[in-house]
C-alpha cells in the first residue's frame, strides 16, 4: 500500500497568508510526479500556529525521488534565482518536522 508523508510546518499569524500564496503559486508542481496519489494542505483552525502538508505517494522510492529531482527545488533546497543565496524569500514556516507513514488500512465512501 501507498505511504503518507505529513510535512508539521509552525507558521505564525502574520505569515499564514504567505504561506498558503505560495502554496497556491506551485499548483500543480509535483501532481506529473510519478507515484505520486495525493496532496492537501490543512489549515489550523484554532489552539494552534501548525499547518500539515499531507502528500500520499505510491512507494518510499517514488517520494524520495521525487525530493532529489523536483521536490528540493520546490521547497527553496535546489539553486536561488539569479544565483544568489540573498534572492530567495524569507520561509514563512519558523520550523518544520517531516512524519512518515505507512497505509495498512483505507476506505472511502459507498458507491450507490
Amino acid at each position: 500500500m501507498s505511504i503518507v508523508k505529513i510535512n508539521v510546518l509552525t507558521v505564525p499569524e502574520e505569515q499564514r497568508e504567505t504561506l498558503e500564496k505560495r502554496f497556491a503559486a506551485r499548483a500543480g508542481a509535483v501532481e506529473g510526479s510519478d507515484g505520486f496519489e495525493w496532496f492537501e494542505l490543512l489549515r489550523p483552525v484554532e489552539g494552534t500556529d501548525t499547518y500539515l502538508v499531507y502528500t500520499r505517494w505510491r512507494t518510499e522510492e517514488d517520494f524520495q525521488r521525487w525530493m532529489a529531482d523536483r521536490g528540493q527545488a520546490a521547497h527553496g533546497g535546489g539553486g536561488a534565482q539569479g544565483g544568489a543565496q540573498g534572492d530567495r524569500p524569507k520561509p514563512a514556516a519558523t520550523d518544520a518536522t517531516l512524519w512518515s507513514f505507512e497505509v495498512v488500512q483505507q476506505t472511502g465512501p459507498k458507491q450507490a
